[in-house]
Order: structure tokens, then sequence, then C-alpha cells
């Protein structure tokens, strides 16, 4: 048991951890209920008397943590690394350590596992509230809702057995590790929605009209245009803005031929004039593929991309974000040691 706590090394972000996350975690009010009862969690004395009381328990219920931590090593981002014994209990831990070891010295070296444990845990906790945190503010500064993203992933299609996760041989799981499985979770939907934010431009081409008001190229009057134009070729590619899923294929209205991904909190691109398809609905694209050739369908006066970014149905200015979603992405990406 010792030698398998050396195992400090994480890889990648897997279901299991995010499915007992999400199964859990439905408002802040569960989380903060969830703080009140690691407060309640036993103290160094009642540490000391549960290991005076049945030391082959204790042992068991070691056994079972230290299953779930390598399970959960197995499934987590390679970031995420192990190399401090640091811990908000620390001194806690410590006590704990000193008297169990002078009453049952045979149960020192169980105290201690069960010391680097808790510190393991707590530790990761914190680094994956700070890199939520991190993914929060980004969104927050390209003019998103980050409680959408939360929503959407608690709304997501779920299923598979019933798989408990427990701690300790009555089934129960330790509020300190229940509440890693749910900082994970809430970590892992913040990032991942960061590849879904638009931020490619979607034509290597010229920039012809910007957001906003503009005179109407046909019948000369004021009106406002909803998204940007690159001019360029027929045929020229065109690439999707962000990670997503196409949602419509097909001629619409004015915008002539026309594809819409969708990709999540409400956030929407719409590719219009274009000559050709590259993708269907229901295909899963990543941020840079090709999806179509420019074109000059629907009201146009020539071949160009008309590109738009719309966000719970409104169009916002693209400029926003393929101007600065690049920046910010790139630097909340850039993360530090979980030391």
């Amino acid at each position: 048991m010792a030698a398998a706590l050396a195992v400090t090394v994480l890889t990648a972000w897997g279901g299991t951890m995010a499915y007992a996350g999400w199964s859990g975690y439905r408002a802040s009010s569960d989380r903060a209920s969830l703080l009140m009862r690691e407060a309640k969690v036993a103290d160094a004395e009642e540490r000391r008397a549960a290991y005076g009381q049945d030391l082959d328990r204790v042992a068991d219920d070691l056994q079972r943590r230290q299953e779930f931590i390598e399970d959960m090593v197995a499934s987590l981002p390679s970031d995420l690394k192990s190399d401090t014994q640091v811990s908000d209990s620390s001194s806690e831990t410590a006590r704990m350590v000193d008297k169990v070891s002078a009453a049952i010295p045979e149960a020192a070296a169980l105290a201690r596992m069960e010391a680097r444990q808790i510190a393991f845990v707590e530790r990761l906790t914190r680094f994956a509230d700070y890199r939520a945190e991190r993914a929060e503010q980004a969104l927050r500064t390209l003019g998103l809702d980050p409680r959408g993203v939360l929503r959407d992933a608690e709304r997501a299609a779920m299923g598979g057995p019933l798989e408990t996760l427990a701690t300790d041989r009555d089934g129960r799981i330790d509020p300190r590790f229940e509440r890693l499985g749910l900082s994970l979770a809430r970590m892992s939907a913040l990032e991942s929605s960061l590849d879904r934010v638009p931020q490619y431009q979607p034509a290597n081409a010229a920039l012809s009209s910007a957001f906003g008001y503009r005179r109407d190229p046909f019948n000369g009057r004021g009106a406002m245009h909803s998204g940007l134009d690159f001019k360029g070729p027929i045929g020229t590619e065109i690439a999707a803005a962000a990670k997503g899923r196409v949602s419509f294929v097909g001629t619409k209205g004015g915008y002539g031929k026309t594809i819409e991904i969708t990709h999540g909190n409400g956030v929407m691109t719409r590719y219009a004039h274009l000559s050709s398809f590259d993708v269907t609905v229901g295909d899963n694209v990543d941020v840079g593929s090709r999806i179509g050739g420019m074109g000059s369908t629907g009201r146009s006066t020539g071949s160009h991309l008309h590109f738009e970014v719309r966000v719970h149905g409104q169009a916002v200015n693209p400029r926003t974000f393929l101007d600065e979603a690049p920046d910010v992405l790139k630097e909340v990406r850039r993360i530090p040691s979980a030391g």
C-alpha cells in the first residue's frame, strides 16, 4: 500500500470521475454543504480511537481509499502532478499521526499513509478549484457566462451501470474525496468549454465588411450587418471557428448556402454564401477543420464569406472573439504546477 501511494503522475481525464462528480453536483449550495460536512470529519482523537478499536478495519478502509485514488490517478490530466505534501489540514493530520503513533506504535505506518492520502486529495482539490476559477474568468472576459457551461454539463446525456464510490467498508465516501470528484468534474466541464469558444478566423481572406451599421449594397439604405465579411475566390476553404457540432446545412434565405455550428453555452456560429459543403448535420468538428467552400449564393454581390457569432440567438461582434480569444485562451491554458 505504501508503495502504491508513490504513484503521482496523472494521465487523461476520464468519464468515471466526471460521471461521479456531476451525478452529485447540482448547485453551489451543494458545494457549501459539502464544505460543512468536511468540518465534521473525525478529528485526531477520534481517529486514534478508531485505530485502537479495530486496526484491521482501518487498514481495510485505507486500502479502499487507496484504490479510489489509484482509479482516479489513471483518469486525470497529465499536468496535474503531485510532488509536494501540502494540505489545508496538515497540522490536524500531523496531530493524528502523533496521537496514533504514541498510543499504538504498530499503527504508525498506517497513520502516516492516511495523512499522505488526505494531503494528496486536498491539494488536488485546491488545484482543481484554482483551474476552474481561471477558466471561469476567461469565459467572463470573452462575454460568456460560465454558469451556462455548468448547466449544459449537468443536462448532458449520461448513462451506464451505477458504480458506487466508497472509501470505507460501510459504503460511505469521505466528504474530502467526494469534494475532489466534484471539483474535478467542474474543472473538466469549464476547461473543455474553452475549445468551443470561437477563436479561429474561418477564412484566410481579407476582411471586406465589419460588424455593425453600414450602407446596404443593394438598396443603399442604412442596415445592420450582423457579422463579418471575408472576400476571396470561389472555393476558398472555410474552417470551423471552434470545436462544435454541425446543427444546420442547407439554404437559408438571403444567406444562401449556409452552415451553422453549435458550441454550447448558447453560442452558435454561422457561415453563409457558401459554394459547397464538406460536413453534414450531426458532424462533430474541431477548431480549424474544413467545413465548406466560399461562394456567392443568396443575397450576395460577389464571392465572400459572411460569418456570424450568436449568443443565445443574439448576434455579437465576431471580432471580440477572433481578436481576443487566442490570447485569453493561451494564457488560461498556461497552467502552473500543482505544487
